[in-house]
């Protein structure tokens, strides 16, 4: 009687919820939070060890507290400060506007601005620095130097007073900078907001390339015609890359 062996049958095995998250443009392992040894999830490190230690995505997932349904909380943490940067995250005030930057329910918009709104009235009572000045493109640039790395692109609006120091910082928008998606009224508002005399607009490409794109241009010169009839000058339009910055040719006030 020939022997012969018998096929093993194929075994598939179903991902379980103690798998690891990869992550593949960093290619790293991430865990998710409910699979993390209890104490090395973020609140009871902030209880055990104090808030220093937590790197700033667990910081945040702590103020988050839970993720929703498509996203747990420390994913979205890690994700939020990874694609956004900081700057969208700590100097919005509009728990709408954070929503819809930032894809996150309305409710977790509201802690993300009341957190925010509370560090910043601690800092400004107890802040001795200078204000900033801005008076050259390369003082935008060096400025703005949280906007290098983004891998998306961000319109950032910085409104100064009538001495060129800064009052207001503001992510206007994120996406392409086009005439159809900004409109003058979203960078002027924050202007009569902080009674500013002059706005700079920056944005980012993540490309690599400084040189401004004829959209890049158009929108430049809508906005300084629009500035032209609010009484508010648009100084310059800086367009930053990670090694250099090169401004929008524009007819400014």
């Amino acid at each position: 009687m020939e022997n012969t062996l018998m096929p093993r049958p194929k075994i598939y095995l179903q991902p379980s919820s103690t798998d690891l998250v990869l992550d593949n443009e960093d290619k790293q392992y991430l865990l998710r939070l409910r699979d993390l040894p209890k104490e090395e999830k973020p609140r009871e490190k902030l209880m055990k060890y104090g808030a220093n230690v937590l790197s700033v995505a667990e910081l945040f997932a702590v103020i988050l507290n839970v993720g929703t349904k498509k996203e747990e909380v420390l994913s979205m943490s890690r994700r939020l400060i990874k694609e956004y940067g900081d700057s969208v995250i700590v100097n919005q005030k509009d728990p709408a506007k954070v929503s819809e930057l930032l894809g996150i329910p309305l409710g977790k918009a509201c802690q993300v601005v009341a957190c925010f709104e509370i560090g910043r009235r601690f800092f400004k009572a107890q802040d001795g620095t200078k204000p900033v000045t801005l008076r050259t493109a390369s003082q935008v640039y060096e400025y703005l130097k949280d906007m290098r790395d983004l891998p998306k692109e961000h319109l950032r609006g910085l409104y100064l007073d009538s001495h060129y120091q800064l009052l207001h910082d503001e992510v206007i928008s994120i996406g392409s900078v086009t005439s159809n998606i900004i409109h003058p009224r979203e960078v002027f508002r924050p202007a009569l907001e902080f009674s500013a005399s002059a706005v700079i607009l920056a944005h980012n490409h993540p490309s690599g390339i400084a040189t401004p794109s004829d959209a890049d241009v158009a929108i430049t010169q809508q906005i300084v015609e629009a500035g032209k009839i609010v009484g508010i000058s648009l100084l310059d339009h800086v367009v930053i890359t990670k090694k250099k910055f090169e401004s929008v040719p524009a007819e400014y006030n």
